[in-house]
């Protein structure tokens, strides 16, 4: 189960749609039962998360906090996902992608740090960006990179 919070009041979100396709996705990653946050935040929220948990005082545009529950507990619950739709807005702009398929690719990012992938080593990186594309690729979104 998908659930969006959108603490920045946004009202131009799709968050139907939004949610549908993360389900879909997590789905399709073995992952369906699961559930996940996505946090729709402004600069601020997502600078004093940035400095607080990974002690970069900037805004960002996407951060992931897999859930810390013990395995005793029998929820699954993958975590939250926060994604600074101002930050989105300008890349997307600044990239040429629509602001939909931008914040689609950020919040598919941040799941997929939740199942593990990640991209410091450039192995890693290679296999989650090829990832992504391919889901996108599903969701007639273009090659982001």
């Amino acid at each position: 189960m998908v659930v969006i919070q959108n603490s920045a009041n946004d009202a131009s979100i799709n968050e139907p749609n939004l949610i549908n396709t993360l389900q879909k996705v997590i789905a399709d990653l073995g992952e369906g039962d699961s559930e996940l946050l996505i946090r729709l935040v402004d600069k601020n929220e997502i600078q004093a998360l940035n400095k607080t948990y990974r002690d970069k005082n900037q805004p960002t545009n996407v951060l992931s906090f897999s859930s810390d529950l013990p395995k005793e507990i029998e929820e699954m619950i993958l975590g939250d996902v926060i994604v600074c739709l101002e930050i989105v807005r300008e890349e997307a702009k600044a990239q040429g992608k629509t602001f939909e398929h931008h914040l689609m690719h950020m919040s598919i990012h941040g799941v997929l740090h939740l199942l593990g992938y990640d991209h410091i080593v450039e192995a890693e990186a290679e296999e989650m960006e090829a990832l992504e594309v391919k889901i996108l690729n599903g969701l007639g979104i273009a090659n982001p990179y």
